[in-house]
C-alpha cells in the first residue's frame, strides 16, 4: 500500500497511508519526487548563502566598529525569534493551551454537576430509567 510522509516536529518523516498517493501514476509520483528532490537541493544551497552572508555581515560590522555586545544582543534576538517560529515551540504553546483550556472545561463541568439544575434534571433522568426498566 502506498505510503506518504508527513515532517514532524523534530523534522523527520512520518509515514502514513494516504488516498491522494494511490490516485497518484507512477510517472506522477517520480515528477514529484523529482521536484522534492530539487527542492531540498535549492533549500540546502540557500542555507548555505545565507550562512556566508551571515559571515560576510559579521565582517562588515567588526570593520564598523560594533562590539560583540551589540552582535550578542542581536544574536540573542534573531535566536529567540528562530525558537518562537519554530515547530516545538508553537506545538509546546498550543498544548499548554489546550491543557489549560481542558482544565478550566473540567471545573466548570464539576460545577454545573453539583449544580442544582442538574441534581434536579439527574434526579428526573434517573426516575426515568428505573420506569422504563420496569415497562
Amino acid at each position: 500500500m502506498p505510503h506518504a510522509r508527513t515532517e514532524t516536529s523534530v523534522g523527520t518523516y512520518e509515514s502514513h497511508s494516504t488516498s491522494e498517493l494511490e490516485d497518484l501514476t507512477e510517472p506522477e509520483q517520480r515528477e514529484l519526487k523529482a521536484k522534492l528532490t530539487k527542492l531540498e537541493a535549492e533549500i540546502v544551497t540557500l542555507r548555505h548563502v545565507l550562512a556566508a552572508k551571515d559571515r560576510r555581515c559579521g565582517k562588515l560590522k567588526r570593520k564598523l566598529g560594533f562590539t560583540a555586545l551589540v552582535g550578542l544582543r542581536q544574536n540573542l534576538s534573531k535566536s529567540w525569534l528562530d525558537v518562537q517560529v519554530s515547530n516545538t515551540y508553537v506545538e509546546q504553546k498550543t498544548s499548554a493551551a489546550l491543557s489549560t483550556m481542558g482544565t478550566a472545561l473540567c471545573r466548570k463541568l464539576g460545577g454545573i454537576k453539583k449544580s442544582a439544575t442538574f441534581r434536579s434534571f439527574e434526579g428526573i433522568f434517573n426516575k426515568h430509567m428505573l420506569n422504563q426498566g420496569r415497562n
